[in-house]
């Protein structure tokens, strides 16, 4: 895989107008004003045509039945939104599903907004009220509502959750370009009374723009949490020409060793409109050949289940790197 793969993406356009994540809100004293009963907004909610995300809060039945876990979450945010007295900022895990970043490990029971005023709010079930402190450039307006940047989520992500979650997350948000490091460790400087910064100075030590996968940034994880010989991600096999032929998951070339995470996403991105799984397969098997018979390399393969049993699959990293020798 030939270019420069390393270089910033875009960010990617918000959800489509007719997202069922966008359907809209009504609240019950709205349908009461113009003339519903509690019984009719029943009635409707048995039949279908209603869906209630939340309590006081109905939205299209169609669309709700067409939205998975997060986009079910995303839309009882917005009910969250609809209802309250206050003004209040999408952020932490419900920040992060505006903009389609992986939530692999992460509760989805409970919507996180943060009050802009910095009061304490009344619990409520369902509901997770954050109150830090919010700084100039923090809060945009994406999908039609407030939402943490991309930068103060991903530092929210950290500050919650343990560093291998922490990194999936902001791996991901920097390879799509949505921050950088810089970015992240100028807003770091502001977040001294943050709990868990521990966390979030070794997730930042660890994000690679390089990283694509959430099986990936796992992997990575997993050689440094067993201690392993960091590898290089995204290596660049060239050719005696010095051309670049192909591109792997991670290399350690002074071990003359290169890795892949093969998971179900990688191999329907590979897939062509006509191919099946097996010719996939069968490339892919013809690639790591040529490449193991250009540089005299040894491959190996995880899958998401090693990364399940971290300290069998170090093991056998390990034996693999310091058993090969470099051609």
């Amino acid at each position: 895989m030939a270019g420069n793969p390393f270089s910033m993406m875009l960010p990617p356009a918000e959800w489509a107008p007719d997202d069922p994540r966008r359907t809209p809100v009504t609240v019950r004293r709205r349908y009461i004003d113009d003339g519903f009963t509690d019984r009719s907004l029943a009635v409707m909610v048995r039949s279908g045509v209603l869906a209630k995300p939340r309590r006081g809060a109905y939205v299209s039945g169609p669309a709700w039945s067409e939205l998975d876990a997060g986009g079910r979450h995303s839309v009882r945010a917005r009910a969250v939104l609809a209802q309250a007295r206050t003004e209040l900022v999408l952020s932490h895990v419900t920040g992060l599903l505006e903009y389609d970043a992986p939530i692999w490990g992460l509760s989805l029971d409970d919507v996180h907004v943060t009050r802009t005023d910095g009061r304490i709010g009344r619990p409520e079930a369902g509901v997770r009220q954050h109150r830090g402190a919010v700084e100039l450039g923090d809060v945009v307006r994406r999908n039609g509502v407030p939402v943490m940047s991309p930068t103060r989520v991903a530092l929210e992500i950290t500050a919650m959750t343990d560093v291998e979650h922490g990194l999936v997350v902001v791996d991901d948000l920097l390879h799509r370009g949505l921050t950088t490091p810089v970015q992240l460790a100028e807003r770091q400087q502001g977040m001294t009374c943050w709990p868990r910064t521990l966390s979030s100075d070794i997730v930042l030590r660890l994000a690679d723009p390089r990283i694509e996968t959430v099986g990936e940034a796992r992997s990575y994880f997993l050689c440094f949490s067993q201690h392993l010989p960091m590898p290089e991600p995204q290596y660049e096999i060239r050719d005696a020409n010095g051309r670049v032929i192909h591109r792997v998951d991670f290399a350690w070339p002074e071990h003359g060793v290169f890795m892949e995470f093969d998971g179900k996403v990688k191999y329907e991105k590979l897939l062509k409109q006509g191919e099946r799984a097996s010719d996939v397969v069968i490339k892919e098997k013809r690639r790591e050949e040529l490449i193991c018979r250009l540089k005299g390399w040894r491959c190996l393969r995880i899958v998401w289940s090693d990364l399940e049993r971290p300290v069998a699959t170090a093991a056998m990293i390990r034996d693999a790197l310091f058993s090969s020798a470099v051609a």
